[in-house]
């Protein structure tokens, strides 16, 4: 097995002796071998199991012989946009063009086409006319079905279709792409690698077609919105490895795309054996000259500890493409990875993260989940804990306690999500006085998103009395060590439900916290979330009930603006905000008042009497000393 990077020229192949690949792997990113990127992972679990794989990173789509760098492999080409969806990692919500892009060279926009699936894709089929193509990646993952595209404004069909690939391997991929590959190299055609868990099909006669259930056609959700949101549910309640069935969706009499059952989730050893392999955990020597990948710098010194997460949030992708089953890697890999990013040379002694997509789930949330899966009907943590949640964190306090015994490790911090409501179910406490004790630098973020208890029911959220619980016990356990330390929370403004009534109940909270986020996250409807089918619908799928959308950009800006109102640049949207919702008694002089009135029709940042209070908030999340202490520097102003 090599202990170098794959080869990315035919030269670097020629120097190994081969005279050709058996993939060549296409990826919108640059070339990272980390395994916090999926194309390292992929490629390595490949050449673990003896096949040649060659990288061509972030290829000239406008030219053909971008692709041809290998020339045609043995067995295929494997194509993802890299580890963000494309369209996400090109635009903001407001569809305005990002400046920089972090998994390229020097942060350079510009170096991967729109909707890369489709685009790589269509080059390698235009190139290679029958040569296997197979999907993987965030985007191919969450496009795998009819979805709803937010960029433009419309429902598209599978990926599948719109690329010319032949399969997608969706959610993490370590099985179903070892199983494609052993198909291709026993020579099974690859139109008849239909069967795989895990992937995405094409099938031209419904005869072929097993024990699945078909989803309404492509036409039919294209034609009715209900239909759609249907539809979207049923796949939904379909993301589970041990339960989902297989589904079939309809593009004519003759054209089905047919979605089998998710992977099974990796065993502790799986999880640790796919975490060491041969990894560089760096950038491609080649990136040097742009200054290399900027992404590398958040994810060089931290540790994924575990996958999936039965958080639930509604307006997260999670459930569709890593499942609600977490899976976790053992202490000793852990550990032994640990050791070696204390040996790199750039390190500080700071273990920058110990996560996943929640960190501290560190093990599945009730033990029948391994033999039957998770409920399908039922949340983990919405809107209450389950009764046979096992919310214990014992194993991820251990593990920590080892991380900081290493030497060489000063601190060990934890930067991934705190899920605070699975928190508050351990009634042992362990974890929140390891976090507070040794875990938290002054500031802990958190992610209520928001305060309104309608919209957070939509969020999958716990209602805001169950944040409000946690302060409450952030708080007590700094007093008790002696510690001074601030939550710093996620707010999340124009999500489905979020009228100007409930955005101008989150300012509210603000003004009682003194604080005002230095950023707000508008609600981005990225595919395949339930958020996102509620935005396109205007109905909640779990429920059919019809949600409220606030979807112009000028009442986006306005709730958005709330949130921050204390930006003098703000006032205007603000104050037309308040207009709207009938709330003119927060207007005015009035220690509740968000705003003053407006002077001669005109309105200066000194005469509305605010002042730009810090990102963060105490423990006691904005006592009346810190209220205070704000109005008394506006005075001496």
């Amino acid at each position: 097995m090599s202990h170098d990077f794959l080869p990315v020229s035919r030269k670097e192949m020629n120097d190994r002796g081969w005279d050709e690949v058996d993939f060549v792997y296409v990826i919108g990113d640059a070339y990272v071998d980390h395994p916090s990127f999926g194309h390292a992972v992929i490629s390595r679990l490949l050449e673990s199991r003896g096949y040649r794989v060659g990288i061509i990173s972030q290829p000239d789509w406008r030219d053909k012989e971008s692709i041809r760098v290998f020339g045609e492999p043995r067995l295929g080409f494997l194509v993802t946009a890299g580890n963000m969806d494309s369209m996400v990692n090109h635009y903001s919500v407001s569809k305005k063009r990002r400046k920089t892009d972090a998994y390229t060279p020097g942060g350079e926009m510009g170096m991967r086409p729109d909707y890369a699936c489709v685009v790589y894709g269509n080059l390698i089929r235009q190139t290679y006319k029958k040569t296997p193509v197979i999907l993987g990646g965030i985007e191919a993952s969450l496009r795998r079905l009819a979805h709803y595209d937010y960029w433009s404004d419309r429902l598209k069909r599978s990926i599948l279709l719109d690329s010319g690939a032949d399969m997608i391997s969706y959610g993490m991929g370590e099985r179903s792409i070892i199983e494609i590959a052993d198909g291709l190299a026993a020579g099974i055609p690859v139109e008849e690698l239909t069967y795989i868990d895990g992937t995405v099909v094409k099938v031209r006669d419904r005869d072929r077609i097993y024990d699945a259930e078909y989803l309404p056609s492509y036409e039919e959700l294209k034609n009715d919105k209900k239909v759609y949101a249907e539809s979207f549910y049923t796949q939904y309640l379909n993301t589970d490895a041990f339960n989902g069935k297989r589904l079939a969706e309809p593009y004519s009499e003759h054209l089905f795309v047919v979605q089998n059952p998710p992977s099974k989730p990796l065993s502790v050893q799986e999880m640790d054996d796919v975490y060491d392999l041969p990894y560089q955990r760096t950038y491609h020597p080649s990136c040097e000259a742009k200054g290399g990948v900027p992404a590398i710098a958040e994810i060089r010194f931290s540790l994924i500890s575990n996958r999936g997460c039965f958080g639930g949030c509604s307006f997260c992708a999670l459930t569709f493409h890593q499942g609600r089953i977490v899976q976790v890697r053992s202490h000793e890999s852990l550990l032994k990875e640990a050791e070696a990013v204390t040996k790199e040379k750039d390190f500080k002694g700071y273990i920058h993260d110990v996560g996943g997509p929640t960190a501290n789930f560190r093990h599945v949330s009730c033990q029948k989940q391994m033999e039957k899966g998770v409920c399908q009907n039922r949340q983990c943590l919405f809107p209450k804990p389950c009764p046979n949640l096992d919310a214990d964190h014992s194993d991820y306090v251990s593990l920590l306690k080892k991380l900081r015994d290493i030497p060489g490790v000063k601190k060990v911090f934890i930067r991934s999500g705190i899920r605070f409501d699975y928190l508050l179910a351990d009634r042992k406490n362990d974890f929140l006085r390891e976090l507070c004790q040794y875990h938290v630098s002054g500031q802990l973020k958190v992610a209520p998103e928001h305060v309104a208890d309608p919209v957070l029911k939509l969020m999958g959220k716990p209602e805001h009395k169950v944040y409000e619980a946690f302060t409450e016990q952030f708080r007590q356990m700094n007093d008790r060590i002696g510690k001074k330390q601030y939550l710093v929370p996620y707010l999340m403004s124009s999500h489905p439900g979020s009228t100007l009534r409930e955005a101008v109940e989150l300012a509210e909270y603000c003004r009682d916290l003194g604080y005002m986020p230095e950023q707000v996250q508008d609600f981005y409807p990225t595919p395949s979330t339930l958020s996102t089918c509620m935005y396109y619908t205007g109905l909640d799928p779990r429920t059919m009930q019809k949600v409220y959308i606030p979807k112009s950009p000028h009442e986006k800006a306005m709730q958005r603006a709330l949130i921050q109102y204390r930006d003098p640049r703000l006032y205007d949207l603000v104050y037309e905000a308040l207009q709207r919702a009938g709330r003119m008694d927060l207007v005015g002089y009035g220690a509740k008042c968000l705003i003053r009135p407006k002077k001669d029709g005109r309105h200066t940042g000194r005469e509305s009497g605010q002042n730009r209070s810090t990102g963060r908030i105490d423990a006691k999340h904005g006592s009346k000393k810190k209220r205070k202490t704000i109005r008394n520097i506006h005075k001496k102003k």
